[in-house]
């Protein structure tokens, strides 16, 4: 893993900068006592700590330990995989496959052969920007994002994929649905997509 940087964030948090948050993430998941969370994001992952139970050097040396064990670790097998039913016909497919250079087949195809990793999640509660490393377009967002975007939409923007848990505004481009339920507060966890997982979609018959 490349030399992380490291901020203090607040008396009691580290925001760490980092290529590759999925290593990062797996190699803290499992934190000394005192370490209270560890939120990843785009391009970092957040490290918040009791510091009544734990300095914050040593909070810096755990995780200069585990990163150096990041390029080590292989953890795709272990992490949980969730299959996702698509119906591809999202009012944004034509356009952006035209904005991909290719046929929509083709992106379809694409789209369920990438190996698809929860990154992080945020936005609204349950929604996970998903990242792979074999798909190879980067579209654009919306010129006006959309008012209301249907429950369940399945979405591309810029090097992400995504799934809509409810109806909200949003600007990503549309290209299917599914009916899988991506949220629900009674369900252990609440969240289908957790960061780390496994996605795999698939065309509905």
């Amino acid at each position: 893993m490349t030399p992380l940087v490291v901020h203090a964030f607040g008396p009691e948090a580290l925001l760490v900068e980092t290529a590759d948050v999925l290593a990062l993430r797996a190699v803290l998941a499992t934190p000394p006592d005192g370490v209270t969370d560890v939120v990843p994001a785009a391009a970092t992952v957040l490290v918040c700590f009791d510091s009544s139970t734990i300095a914050p050097g040593a909070v810096r040396a755990w995780i200069d330990r585990a990163a150096a064990d990041a390029g080590r670790i292989d953890d795709a097998d272990a992490s949980p995989l969730v299959e996702i039913d698509v119906c591809y016909d999202g009012p944004d497919l034509v356009t952006a496959a035209a904005a991909a250079g290719v046929a929509v087949d083709t992106l379809i195809s694409a789209h369920q052969r990438a190996h698809w990793r929860v990154a992080f999640t945020g936005f609204a509660p349950g929604f996970g920007y998903l990242v792979a490393d074999d798909w190879p377009y980067r579209l654009p967002r919306l010129a006006a994002p959309r008012t209301r975007v249907p429950r369940g939409s399945v979405a591309l923007a810029d090097g992400f994929s995504g799934v809509y848990p409810r109806a909200t505004p949003g600007g990503w481009q549309l290209i299917g649905v599914t009916d899988a339920t991506l949220f629900d507060p009674d369900r252990t966890p609440p969240a289908l997509l957790v960061p780390g997982a496994r996605v795999r979609f698939r065309e509905m018959s």
